[in-house]
């Protein structure tokens, strides 16, 4: 279940819910009685759409719901009545902007026997609706639409003239205003690729967030912020105190103020953010989160009478805090975990979802956050019923930090000592929280205890903590680590001698860190390594993110680069160890995989390395570890693969 939208009258709550893996994993839209306690499905797909319909939201008046669903071959915005009926689509129209005749190399001869067909005036074409965002008066929708193909590009696609000029892609996301009681679409003249907008309280004013085209922040953050008139959409204003590196924004009730997020005002790792408040009558900025403890999350701030609400990581929790320019409040929820807080324009109530180590997610409902709550009826969301196990924070000391982790006991525990899988979170900038977790259960269902820890580096624990691993993977954070195992075998029934680790992302890549420096395990499993950083920096995408733990390009700080490599220790490698890789992976490559494979198969260490087709870095994650995933089999075969790869490991 995820996004979960409150009716204006309070009375319903939409959320959109994934199919199971062997169904499709296709989302809907269902639809909640708060006060019946009910629930039932409002969409169904067609067999040829892959996805389902998904980014529900209400129209203001409660008359309709709109949704995104791919029909057809684009992905295109509905509108379903809620009086009846069937839901109807924005014929979303647009004339293709991008000038073909300034591109290079494209079917030079076609263009001049067309040349009739090129005087003639463009017509507009379908194209993809990516986002929308309703105005709170629902006279427009702002909507977020992907350059379309131009004739002279689908003439030279088919002809296969499709050499592709790197960072030149002249496609970008732009900003429109569709009014849904005449269809018409009116462009705005905000800079592709526009990644987020946000409305006043009002409907006057858009807010837009536009990231730079091309891989632009790939070199330097390159975010733009703007505000759009309504009355005159081709004239915005660029906030230009605003940093390049603004991500999700949203407008005080009054829209005399913006809160946004950016890069934290403290040394930290690229993406570890502040809440800050802009001004807009002096173009002032005061940051709200300054000085905080934890981390704050990654969703829009929420503003209220009293200041703005935004999730915060708090060690192995996550709650909300009520920000205001004097000071910050945490509200206090059922669960260990918070996240999607939504409310409707007059706030009459609050939805959430809510879920804790060893409890389901579910769906919640206040009066107001922070005040006495109820779970909503909602779907099962497992087919059978699972023995829930819930975890144990454990904290051990390393080197001068407190580090805290998750153990997981399975029953078998209170007679024997019982096998330990050490798993590692992604990131390096993560962290595990006390959440319900698939994966989790299923290694316990093996009679296996689980530890994740959140060594120096995780989310959680405030900037400094965060920025402790710099330059230093695979130092202090290996350390951490294990002394967490340390601690954990001393204090708990665990046999040593049966230990196992594994790691998705930064978890593969600690994984391969563990596999050079220490031979305590018997099995090592490692999703979607970095091996060799400067290898990495050169392939990936968005290698911003990595120059900041060597401080600065590979090239020039190669020793730091190389000290921070996994394959740097692969010369005293010895535990078996198995890779678990999508071949269309662009956050780390299939080249990083390959690498170690060949590196330990040289040096005679049992290595297996298992490649996904189609699977890019998240979704494959996202199958192994138990969510919905439209490749069927591809989580099944991880699974297995690593309960295999283990029991062989201890002799099972």
């Amino acid at each position: 279940m995820s996004q979960p939208r409150l009716s204006p009258d309070g009375h319903s709550v939409l959320i959109q819910i994934a199919d199971s893996t062997a169904d499709g994993a296709k989302t809907h839209i269902w639809l909640i009685d708060v006060q019946q306690d009910t629930s039932r499905q409002l969409t169904w797909s067609p067999t040829t759409d892959k996805r389902g319909e998904h980014s529900a939201e209400w129209m203001p008046d409660g008359s309709a719901v709109l949704f995104l669903a791919h029909r057809g071959d684009h992905t295109q915005l509905f509108s379903l009545p809620m009086n009846g009926g069937e839901a109807h689509t924005f014929e979303v129209k647009i004339v293709p902007p991008v000038d073909e005749s300034k591109e290079p190399g494209a079917l030079p001869p076609a263009k001049q026997a067309d040349s009739a067909d090129a005087a003639a005036k463009p017509e507009p074409v379908e194209c993809d609706v990516e986002q929308f965002f309703v105005a709170p008066d629902g006279h427009s929708i702002a909507i977020l639409v992907r350059d379309p193909e131009t004739p002279g590009e689908k003439k030279a696609h088919d002809a296969k003239a499709d050499a592709e000029w790197v960072d030149h892609n002249p496609h970008g996301s732009r900003l429109y205003l569709l009014d849904p009681a005449t269809g018409k679409i009116t462009p705005t003249a905000i800079p592709p690729d526009v990644e987020h907008a946000a409305w006043t309280q009002q409907s006057d004013r858009l807010l837009a967030i536009s990231e730079g085209m091309n891989n632009a922040g790939d070199v330097a953050p390159a975010a733009t912020a703007w505000v759009v008139p309504v009355a005159d959409p081709s004239h915005p204003q660029q906030l230009k105190s605003i940093p390049a590196t603004v991500g999700i924004a949203s407008w005080s009730q009054d829209a005399s103020q913006i809160y946004f997020l950016a890069q934290s005002q403290t040394d930290a790792p690229p993406g570890y953010e502040d809440l800050y408040q802009y001004t807009l009558s002096d173009a002032s900025i005061h940051n709200l989160s300054a000085g905080f403890t934890g981390s704050i999350g990654h969703e829009s701030p929420v503003a209220t009478g009293d200041g703005v609400l935004l999730p915060a990581e708090n060690g192995t929790h996550t709650t909300y805090l009520r920000f205001n320019a004097d000071h910050r409040e945490s509200l206090q929820f059922p669960t260990a975990v918070v996240s999607s807080l939504a409310t409707n324009a007059k706030q009459s109530a609050w939805v959430w979802m809510g879920s804790s180590g060893g409890t389901l997610p579910a769906l919640y409902y206040a009066e107001k956050p922070g005040h006495e709550a109820k779970a909503l009826g909602t779907p099962n969301l497992l087919s059978s019923t699972w023995t829930q196990v819930e975890p144990q924070v454990v904290t051990w000391k390393s080197d001068n930090f407190t580090i805290e982790g998750l153990l997981y006991l399975p029953p078998q525990s209170a007679q024997h000592k019982v096998p330990l899988i050490v798993d590692v979170h992604g990131g390096p900038t993560g962290a595990f929280q006390d959440n319900w977790n698939a994966f989790s259960e299923f290694l316990l269902g093996q009679g296996w205890a689980v530890l994740r820890p959140n060594p120096r580096g995780s989310t959680g624990y405030g900037a400094s903590f965060a920025a402790a691993n710099k330059n230093d993977l695979g130092g202090g954070d290996y350390r951490d680590i294990m002394a967490g195992v340390d601690a954990v075998v001393a204090g708990y029934p665990i046999d040593p001698g049966k230990l196992a680790l594994m790691g998705y992302s930064y978890g593969g890549e600690m994984a391969g860190f563990v596999e050079g420096q220490t031979d305590r395990f018997k099995a090592i499993i490692s999703g979607a390594p970095v091996i060799d950083q400067e290898s990495e920096y050169g392939t990936e995408d968005g290698s911003w993110y990595d120059r900041w733990f060597y401080n600065g390009y590979p090239w020039e700080h190669a020793v730091d680069a190389w000290k921070q490599s996994p394959l740097a220790n692969a010369s005293h490698a010895k535990t078996p160890f198995m890779l678990l890789q999508g071949d269309s992976d662009k956050t780390d490559p299939l080249g990083q995989s390959e690498e170690m494979y060949r590196a330990l198969r040289q040096m005679a260490v049992p290595v297996d390395l298992i490649v996904y087709p189609r699977e890019d870095h998240g979704p494959l994650a996202t199958g192994i570890f138990g969510a919905p995933s439209p490749e069927p089999w591809h989580g099944f075969d991880g699974r297995q693969r690593i309960v295999a790869f283990i029991k062989k490991a201890f002799g099972e």
